[in-house]
This record gives C-alpha cells, structure tokens and sequence, in this order.
C-alpha cells in the first residue's frame, strides 16, 4: 500500500513532487494532474461561473464560494432565501423533522446589494444538528448509503449524517443556484421544476402546467391539486409503514437563446445530465423525448423548423431545446428520476466493518420522500448549468 501521509512542516501541504515519486506506477496523465495541482476532489462545478461547496450535515455550518459571477448583478437576498426555504427540513408532515432556519449570510463578493466581481462566499449554519442519532452506526454498513464507498475510498467516513454524503450539502446548491437564477434573470431565462411522479402516481406526459400556477402551494409540488393530494397520502402511508418512496422532477427553461453549449464532452445537455446525477438520490436523466426516442422514427422525432416572425423555431419539440449539445432556442425540458430514500425504520441484513453480519434499524430523522423538496435543488442546478454557458458563450466567436 502506498504511503500517502502528509510531510511534516508549517504549510502541512502534501508534496506533490515527492507524490510522484513514491508512486513510481502513474501514467503521465496521472503525473500531470498531480504537478499541475489540479483540483481533483470534485467539489467545485461549472468552468465560467464556478462554485465549490464546503461543510458537512452535521458539522458548524455549510456554504459556497462562487468564482466567476460578474460584477454589477444586483442581488436579491429576499429570493436567495425563498429557494433556501423552499429546500430546508422541517417544512411539514412529509419531511424530516429536523429544524434548520437556513437563514443565508454573505460575507464576501457584495457590496451596497451589488457584486463586485471577485468571490462571493455564503453560508448558513447547522442548529438542529444530533450526532448522537448516529453512534450505533460507527461500526455499521447501511445498507443503500456511502457508509461503505466512502470507507474504501478514503479509508475514513463521517458517520454523522454522512458528512458531505448528505443532501444536507445541497443547501449550498441552491444558494449558489439563487445568484445564478438572478444573472438569467437580466436574459429573460426562467427555469420551472415541479414533481411529476410520487410512486406509481404520476402525472401523464402532455401536462401543460398552467403559465401561473403557484407549484409552491401544493405541499408536494405538483401542480396537479387531485394528484398532488393522492401523492400526500401515499407519502404519509409509506411513512407509517417507516419505508421511504421514489419519484421524479420534470424541468422547464424558458426564454433560451439559441447557441449555449459547447461541442463533444461539454455539451448542455450532458453537463446538465452531470448537474442532476450529482444531485443525491438522482438515478436518472432524460431531456426531449428522453428515453421514449428509442420506440420512434426520425420523421416523428425530428423538429421541423419554421419562421415565427424573425425568429427560426421549431413545430415540435421532441429534442428538449438542445440539438447537437447546443440550445436551439426551444424551451428546454428535461426529467429526473429519484430514488427512495436510503434511511427507513425498517431492520435490514448488512455487515459491520470488521465484515461480520449484523442487522441494522436506522434512527435519526429523514425524509420519507426527498423528492418534494428537490424541486429547487433541480431549478439550482439547471440554473448554474446555463449561466456557466451562458458566460462561456461569449468567448465563442469575436
């Protein structure tokens, strides 16, 4: 096994050079990554306007810094704070009981309500965390969460909570999301999520969601007012039996340009796929018709384009708004699978660290459905995706 303590010294760096050395069998790609210090850790998103979360569930607090968001955006505390407490626990009966006021603080980057152009940092604290829901589990594998993963990876796990393995982290997301959504804002961009699906309830794929309804109103986001209150009592069922449930998000974007996206590895729609699949419990992403293209034939898949005044748009839009990685000017649409939550009140067979078999019943407070409150976590992310594009796209051509 290699030895990859860290040199003693002031700095306590670990040195790169001497890394490389001891690691005789890396390939130069591997040397290169190391000698260029580049960041590997995968806690930042986005090249243009990029973000890196810090902090756990259950340490002192969790935040964002964001590098690359230009200055003179007006911000909006007020709706920064809307999108935290539309994602925060604790909201009802169909949530985890645990109470965060989530209130977010901005300690760098603004000035006067204004962004200056150098990073901004947010934070908000944790204080309703319970480590001590978590000591039966130290020497426990759960069973559908990192607890394993995250051991063989680093050799080490947080177990309160699972540290930055929580969707607790997520809560950075959305405040980065929040300034993300403003700099849209000045493009006439839009993003829209709402639940589509809670189980076998699900609404049908020609839904038109009415232009003004207030998706917030339904305590499970979806704009349906009798399917919503039939996935309530699901939940609420799935919640008495101490089992959790899955489900999905469908996502709008409205008011696109055309020619967002860049060519092969980065395109839109495959960094928005990255952004949903790193959101926690995310299984699945489609965008357009999704995977319904594969039971159809090009004459009906394909989008005609048409002259509406000055402007080429498409009859159809089968594609999702994005055609050969890059907007076309269409809405954008695309869909999320979740899950069901890992955490139940339910014993379930696993393995202790030492592998031997045990049993485990997980305590602590969870959601019985996650997927209600990732509606704004989804509208974070798709927003982060678009500006980051949207600033890149003007290196594309003089």
């Amino acid at each position: 096994m290699v030895d990859l303590e860290m040199k003693e010294g002031p700095s306590n760096n670990l040195n790169r050079g001497s890394l490389v050395q001891r690691m005789p069998y890396l390939c130069f790609s591997d040397q290169y990554l190391l000698e260029q210090d580049i960041e590997m850790s995968g806690n930042s998103f986005g090249k243009a306007f990029c973000i890196t979360t810090f902090g756990e569930s259950h340490g002192p607090a969790l935040g964002v810094v964001i590098d690359g968001c230009p200055a003179g955006l007006e911000i909006d505390l007020d709706f920064i704070q809307k999108q935290l407490d539309r994602r925060r626990p604790g909201q009802s009966d169909l949530t985890t009981p645990r109470r965060e006021p989530d209130r977010v603080m901005i300690y760098s980057g603004v000035l006067e309500g204004m962004t200056t152009g150098t990073p901004i940092m947010m934070m908000t604290g944790n204080k309703d965390a319970r480590q001590k829901d978590y000591k039966d589990i130290k020497e426990v594998y759960r069973p559908g969460h990192a607890d394993f993963t995250y051991d063989k990876k680093y050799g080490f796990r947080d177990r309160n909570g699972g540290g930055r393995a929580s969707a607790r982290e997520t809560a950075a997301r959305v405040m980065a999301g929040g300034v993300a959504q403003l700099l849209l804002r000045n493009f006439g961009i839009r993003i829209r999520a709402f639940v589509d699906q809670i189980g076998h309830l699900k609404l049908p794929q020609e839904y038109k969601v009415p232009f003004k309804a207030v998706l917030d109103e339904s305590p499970v986001r979806c704009p349906d007012i009798e399917l919503s209150m039939e996935m309530s009592k699901l939940i609420r069922k799935v919640k008495s039996e101490g089992d959790s449930i899955g489900g999905a998000i469908r996502c709008e974007i409205t008011g696109m340009m055309a020619g967002l996206g860049e060519p092969v590895f980065d395109k839109l729609h495959a960094d928005l796929g990255k952004a949903m699949l790193s959101i926690n419990a995310c299984k699945g992403f489609e965008i357009g018709e999704g995977f319904r293209a594969a039971n159809m034939r090009g004459s009906i898949h394909n989008d005609e384009f048409v002259m509406q005044g000055d402007t080429i748009k498409t009859k159809t839009n089968h594609a999702g708004g994005v055609l050969g990685g890059i907007s076309n000017g269409m809405d954008i649409r695309f869909r999320c699978a979740f899950k069901p939550v890992s955490t139940i009140q339910i014993k379930q067979e696993t393995v202790n660290v030492q592998g031997g078999n045990t049993s485990v019943k997980v305590q602590g407070r969870h959601d019985p459905c996650v997927v209600p409150r990732v509606v704004p976590i989804v509208e974070a992310m798709a927003a982060l995706v678009i500006a980051d594009h949207l600033l890149r796209n003007r290196m594309a051509r003089l």
